[in-house]
Order: structure tokens, then sequence, then C-alpha cells
């Protein structure tokens, strides 16, 4: 079973905004075992929007289709399905109640024309109810195809998704079972994990496909399969996951379905009863975002600080002035100074700090850009680590990032 995604838009076209949804739309039809054959961004063009359906529909089974469903004139995927499906759009009732009950809840001012055009919708597809939005999902059917549009609203499609889309499918085909397994690794290039598993990677079952996903300090390792019997696929994996596991032992972290390593370390820290506190120069609060990015990380982050300027690593977490004039900005004793006063001022068992040059130019020291010390703070003392990190900026930025992260996590499981 294959699926096409298509997403419309000008904005996604000129790089006005980044397509999350077509990423989200591919794990969410894996997971249920369709596989995604194509993905295609097309402008506001009727004629180029037509040109896409034509296609999908000779290559896919299902069409996902996100975007162009607002109120204005440039929104024109409707009018598109009806040409395509030789269809015509007419009043649906029960999407206009539901766009005044929008309106009269949160809008507090009355429909414009344009807000009840959205009423309007091909005669023959099946709507979803957007709880979320005013423009409806649609669910449409040709020669055996499938057809669903939604808006591209990130909230309101996974919404649809989840609540309508997904359950139709599972009950309309018959699917596989497909199963990924991600390794997390960190501190080990791809190469060099390629050369260590070369064996185990040449001997692997001719089923099961083996992917190297490298980014910024570490490496994911995707195992993914797929059969028409859950514990046969299930099996088969765990055996090759057992075998894995063991020649990369030293560089796991964990596995990525079960989530990220910020989640793998809240959890460590909730399940020890422990806390954590961060203070970020160069990485400018890129850390504390990715821990506050999930649900419930109150439950273990006690607080954070950006002291980015070097009188805020003065004035705001206490380091000592005369080890900034001795040492630099940027070096292990600032690093780990700015470690254990975060520590201290937010009351946490860890915390962890960065301090660094992450370029283009030399700020405040007169550190080599790409130079970055990284702090930590536990139960047991303090210290500092100091890496070279390339001379980008971003990747400089990236880099200390998922290095903090995996120094974090190794202090962690010590206890």
């Amino acid at each position: 079973m294959k699926a096409h995604i298509i997403t419309i838009g000008d904005e996604i076209l000129i790089g006005q905004i980044v397509d999350t949804n077509s990423a989200y739309i591919s794990k969410a039809l894996n997971a249920i075992g369709i596989s995604v054959y194509q993905i295609s961004s097309v402008q506001d063009d009727k004629a180029h929007i037509l040109e896409s359906f034509a296609f999908a529909k000779a290559n896919s089974d299902i069409i996902i289709i996100t975007g162009g469903l607002g109120p204005t004139k440039d929104d024109i995927t409707k009018s598109t399905f009806c040409e395509f499906f030789e269809d015509q759009l007419v009043f649906n009732q029960e999407v206009f109640d539901h766009v005044t009950y929008l309106f009269k809840k949160y809008v507090k001012q009355p429909l414009l024309e344009a807000n009840k055009t959205q009423a309007l919708v091909p005669s023959k597809a099946t709507i979803l109810t957007n709880r979320f939005g005013t423009a409806p999902g649609m669910w449409m059917e040709k020669d055996g195809k499938v057809f669903v549009s939604m808006p591209g609203v990130p909230y309101e499609m996974k919404a649809l998704m989840e609540e309508a889309v997904l359950p139709r499918l599972q009950e309309k085909f018959h699917l596989p079972y497909i199963l990924h397994k991600t390794l997390l690794t960190y501190g080990m290039g791809e190469s060099a994990i390629a050369e260590r598993i070369e064996i185990f990677e040449n001997e692997l079952p001719k089923e099961i496909k083996l992917a190297y996903l490298p980014s910024l300090g570490r490496v994911r390792l995707r195992l993914s399969t797929m059969g028409a019997f859950k514990q046969e696929v299930d099996t088969a994996m765990a055996v090759q996951l057992q075998k894995l596991e063991v020649l990369v032992e030293d560089i796991f972290v964990g596995y990525e379905e079960s989530g990220s390593l910020e989640m793998l370390i809240g959890q460590a820290l909730v399940d020890r009863n422990k806390t954590l506190s961060i203070a970020e120069s160069c990485t400018g609060g890129s850390i504390v975002q990715r821990f506050t990015a999930n649900a419930g990380a109150s439950r273990y982050l006690a607080g954070s600080t950006v002291t980015y300027a070097t009188r805020s690593k003065t004035e705001v977490l206490g380091v000592d002035e005369s080890l900034i004039k001795k040492h630099s900005v940027v070096s292990a004793e600032v690093a780990e100074a700015m470690a254990v006063q975060v520590k201290k001022i937010y009351n946490t068992d860890y915390a962890i700090s960065t301090t660094g040059n992450a370029g283009p130019t030399k700020g405040d020291s007169d550190a080599a850009v790409g130079t970055v010390y990284i702090g930590i703070a536990t139960p047991e003392g303090s210290t500092a680590h100091l890496f070279m990190m390339g001379n980008h900026r971003e990747r400089v930025i990236g880099k200390t990032v998922n290095k903090a992260l995996e120094l974090l996590h190794e202090e962690i499981l010590k206890n």
C-alpha cells in the first residue's frame, strides 16, 4: 500500500515556511503499515495541482493533501477537487454550523462572507470535522484510490489525522505490519560505526534493512522490516537488535522510539527523583529548549539562565570576575564555575553549562572559533570538558548541544 503526500502553497516553495506536515504524515502512515511513495509540494495553481493529482493517482493508492482550504481567493483546493472528480460545490449545513459555533465561541465577531464559503464542499466528499478550525477535511474516492484533503495548519491537520484519517484507512485497507527500531548512538562517527558493524550488516536477512542517520556528533542506526504477521516481524527484529546492541554497547544510549535523548535524560532524573538546572552561553538557550519542548519537563527541570555576555556571568550567575580575567570567559574554569553557580541558584542535583566561541568572529575571548567548554556539576563534584567543534556557527552550536546532553546522560547513569 503506497501513499503520495501533496502539500499545496507558494509559501512552502519560496521557503517562507518549513513543511513539517509531510514529515508528520509520513511517520503516521508508516506506523499503520502504509509506505510513502512520494512527497510533492505544488504551487497555488489549478493546473499544477491537477497534474499532481493525476500523477499521484497513477502511482499510489492513497493521496494525502494539505493546504489551500482557507477562505481566501488563493485557496483553491476545493474547486480543484471538484474539477478532478467532475463534481460541484454544495452547501453543507453541518460545516456551516461548526464554523458559526467557532466564531461565536472564540472569534466574537460576525461571520464574514468569505468565512461562510467554508461550508461549500464537493458533493461527493465525506466531510471530516475539523475540531480546531473552520476548514473541514474531505475524503473522496476514485477508481479505488483514496484522496484525503486537510487544512495546512499543523495542529488542525494532526487532529484530523489521528481522529479521522488513520482510523478510516485502517478500516478500509488490509495493511502490513511495518517495524522500525532506531538505536541512538553518541560519540562515534558514521564511518567508524560502519566499519565496526560491517560483518553484522553483511549478514542481515534480506527483509531487514539498515540505515545510517548521522547528525552533529550522533548517529542513529535504523533497522526496518515489514511482514504480514506482527509476532514473526517482532521476533526477527529482536534477534538482530540483540546482535547490534552488543556491537555498539559503549556508544548506545537508547531507542528513538522510546524518546529523544533529552526525554531519556528527563525520565532518568524523574526515576531517581533528581533535578536539573542549566546555564548557557554559546548555545543561547538551545539546550533548555530541547527539554521544555517535551511535556512534563517541570518535574525535573528547575530553571535555566542564558548568560550570553561576560557581564551576565558575573552579575547573574555570580562567577568570580577574577576567574574570568585570569582564564578568559571561554575556559574550563569558567564553564565549571557556571555549572556550580547555576546548581546553587536553583538548588538542583545536576547542572550543565556551556561557554565557547561559535563564530564567525571572536567575542570576549581570544579562543579560536569552535572552541567550546561544557561544565557539569553533580552531587559528587564538578568538572569541565574541552571540545573543538569546527568553524561553522550552526554546526558548533548543534554539536555542543548534543555533546552536552551526551555527557549529562552519562553522569546521571553513573548513579
